[in-house]
């Protein structure tokens, strides 16, 4: 954390950084002003955002026993993306008083926020009626499926320069957010993290089927609740406040089992969190290219640095193995 506050366009010296956040002055009242108003609320929105997709993925994967769903499965990410189109690219069928609204500062956040609302009641909707978890997974797909059409659709009928301020805004950025935004942002992530507290236990009978953890006295299908609820929460508000994210929480989870030999997830809990909030902060200080002006999406990097991670530690565990 304390390296990603000090790199950027601007270096600022490791000393400097430790004086600023202790609380005394910086050697210049300009790098206090860039420590305090921009780099240190994108490092704490970069641990939030690691923290959140990474349990995310956890969850996810335990719950529906498939090594490649992650956060955004449900559907939510998809969601949040046509809730976004509809404000930027499909302006123009918006009545005025309503375009007015999402064209504020908090326009985007709030049309992502609802987006992703919708589709979790939709699916919170139909697990009522489903007994099988796997049909829940297709269900997200499905409706990522149909989410992501009608953005299409959208996208072909606008103009330009409404088609780049979305394609911005799906690249992701960790930059943008104000202390009121991550203070709202840490209360919501603090919420979604103690649900998913709550199921650490029920999680690892789990791994064994839903018959298994029944006969241990697992409540499943409120612990089935409790972490599509959590992972709404986690997912919906990050994708509101920064944009979708990719890879941190399909493969953060891996990085974790792989590191730790454990299925413990009592233990992978908070080395899932740890290495989410580490490999996103590393992640963005690739990403603003130190001493550059240059800024690259946060997205890109996230999965050209951590893919190869990932296949490394499978090649090496099985040559271990």
């Amino acid at each position: 954390m304390l390296l990603n506050i000090s790199l950027g366009s601007i270096k600022i010296p490791f000393k400097e950084v430790i004086n600023c956040l202790l609380g005394n002055d910086a050697s210049k009242s300009s790098w206090e002003y860039i420590i305090l108003n921009f780099r240190l609320p994108k490092a704490i929105t970069a641990i939030l955002v690691g923290i959140a997709l990474s349990i995310s993925g956890l969850l996810m994967q335990t719950l529906f026993r498939n090594p490649l769903a992650g956060p955004y499965v449900l559907g939510l990410s998809s969601g949040a993306s046509l809730g976004v189109a509809i404000v930027v690219l499909g302006a123009g069928i918006l009545p005025l008083s309503i375009s007015r609204v999402f064209t504020s500062s908090y326009g985007l956040v709030l049309a992502s926020g609802i987006g992703s609302s919708l589709v979790l009641l939709a699916v919170l909707f139909v697990s009522q009626r489903l007994k099988d978890t796997m049909s829940i997974l297709i269900v997200g797909l499905m409706f990522g499926s149909l989410t992501s059409a009608i953005v299409s659709v959208l996208s072909y009928f606008t103009t330009a320069e409404q088609l780049q301020k979305y394609t911005f805004w799906q690249m992701g950025s960790l930059g943008n957010l104000s202390w009121h935004d991550v203070s709202f942002l840490s209360i919501i992530t603090f919420i979604g993290i103690s649900l998913s507290f709550l199921v650490i236990k029920p999680l690892d009978a789990l791994l064994l089927g839903e018959k298994y953890a029944n006969s241990l006295g697992v409540n499943f299908k409120k612990t089935r609740y409790i972490i599509l609820f959590a992972t709404s929460i986690l997912t919906g508000s990050i994708t509101a406040f920064v944009g979708p994210i990719a890879f941190i929480g399909l493969a953060v989870p891996h990085i974790a089992k792989l590191l730790f030999q454990t299925s413990n997830h009592f233990i992978l809990f908070w080395s899932t969190s740890l290495l989410g909030a580490i490999i996103l902060l590393f992640c963005d200080i690739v990403a603003q290219f130190p001493g550059n002006d240059i800024t690259l999406p946060i997205n890109a990097i996230t999965s050209i640095i951590g893919a190869p991670i990932v296949v490394w530690l499978l090649v090496r565990k099985r040559r271990i193995s």
